[in-house]
């Protein structure tokens, strides 16, 4: 048995000690919000924080994580209200939102130990991979994210979680699949 912390909560996992963390979370958990993307540690779909160290889950086995606190995506906001996760959608950052969780949970750690990260750090700290090319705002998000946790920004609320798509819809528009331009009707 494995005993470890994860989003404040004390668990025991009953798997083998060479389970990977990644499948513990997400199979044992049900927190499915930490991706699997290549199962090498390559693509960082799978980023957690574990002792204030963006890991990569998939490399990370329970024998390793015995004894430490683990923050998934799930623990570190569930009403999308940490700063990292506000600037990345104040930013238009995430587009598919697959690598997203890891790229937040990987930002997020480097703002615990440097609120004030230069575009150096950043790129340096995130070397998690997006097939849909956010790099060009995703600086400027983590760079956004630090001054709100200095307290030198405010940034706008996210969209709250659950939303009904009609609701949505009605409040953009182009989210209605019976809606069409008024140059296509």
């Amino acid at each position: 048995m494995t005993r470890l912390t994860v989003n404040n909560e004390a668990v025991e996992y009953r798997l083998p000690a060479d389970t990977p963390l990644l499948w513990a979370l997400r199979d044992a958990s049900n927190l499915t919000g930490t991706k699997y993307g290549c199962g090498t540690g390559s693509c960082g779909a799978c980023t957690v924080d574990v002792d204030g160290r963006a890991l990569r889950s998939c490399q990370v086995t329970l024998r390793q994580a015995e004894g430490a606190f683990v923050t998934t995506i799930e623990g570190l906001s569930r009403d999308r209200t940490h700063p990292v996760q506000l600037a990345l959608i104040a930013c238009n950052v995430p587009q598919c939102g697959y690598c997203i969780p890891g790229i937040t949970m990987a930002a997020a750690a480097l703002l615990k130990r440097d609120p004030a990260p230069s575009e150096a750090a950043i790129r340096a700290a995130i070397t998690n991979i997006c097939r849909c090319g956010i790099y060009p705002r995703l600086v400027e998000a983590i760079q956004r994210a630090g001054r709100a946790i200095r307290g030198d920004e405010r940034l706008p609320a996210a969209p709250r979680p659950g939303i009904d798509p009609a609701e949505a819809a009605r409040l953009v528009p182009a989210l209605d699949p019976g809606h069409r331009p008024s140059d296509q009707r």
